[in-house]
């Protein structure tokens, strides 16, 4: 399978906040995940692919997407995964390395939960996987990293299923120097970005990255 720099971006049926936008590249691949399509076309930008079962986008949009010859994968409502696992699915059986699920979360909490567990997909391992609305911006890390940052923004850390050792930060408020985070302790939350850009190093486990934008 030949793999592509270029990213995949997958537009779900979540919210969008007033006032903050998925930021697009002039070469993304653009995936319209079901009612997803409607942040599109508020956005002015025709889905390259349209994927899902099709019960929660309007009528008129996707005779419009029809008529204007945009790829269409339809789904029976009846099955094992959503409309958001197979787009995902697509975009990294063609090879995609880098992909985002845009507009993510909404008042669903089980659809919340559901696309963050996403993060824990076996098959992402050398891949970038980020839920981003915007505002909030979340990735879920297995080795060290270097994250963007703009002073001010809120970070919060998580260890995600199972503790994770030797964290070492730089470029945050409330530094960590070789500590642990446990799932059922709280002590990363909202911490603080200093500059243009975060360090976070650790000895084992995942951490769960949430990062808000001002």
């Amino acid at each position: 399978m030949m793999q592509t720099t270029k990213r995949a971006v997958l537009f779900a049926n979540g919210q969008a906040k007033p006032g903050f936008e998925v930021r697009l590249l002039p070469d993304d691949f653009l995936i319209a995940v079901d009612g997803g399509l409607r942040h599109l076309k508020r956005l002015r930008q025709p889905p390259h692919l349209l994927i899902g079962d099709m019960d929660s986008v309007e009528a008129e949009d996707l005779e419009q997407a029809l008529n204007a010859g945009v790829e269409v994968r339809r789904f029976p409502p009846a099955k094992d995964q959503t409309d958001l696992e197979l787009a995902l699915e697509y975009a990294l059986t063609r090879g995609y390395v880098h992909v985002i699920i845009a507009y993510p979360f909404g008042d669903r909490a089980d659809h919340t939960f559901g696309n963050l567990n996403l993060l824990s997909r076996p098959d992402l391992a050398g891949k970038t996987l980020l839920l981003d609305d915007g505002q909030v911006e979340v990735r879920l890390l297995s080795s060290s990293a270097l994250i963007p940052t703009q002073p001010g923004e809120l970070i919060s850390l998580f260890a995600w299923g199972s503790p994770v050792e030797g964290i070492v930060t730089s470029g945050l408020e409330y530094p960590l120097a070789d500590e642990s985070l446990v799932p059922w302790q709280a002590r990363g939350i909202s911490n603080v970005a200093l500059g243009d850009s975060i360090e976070l190093h650790f000895k084992s486990g995942r951490l769960l990255v949430i990062r808000t934008r001002l």
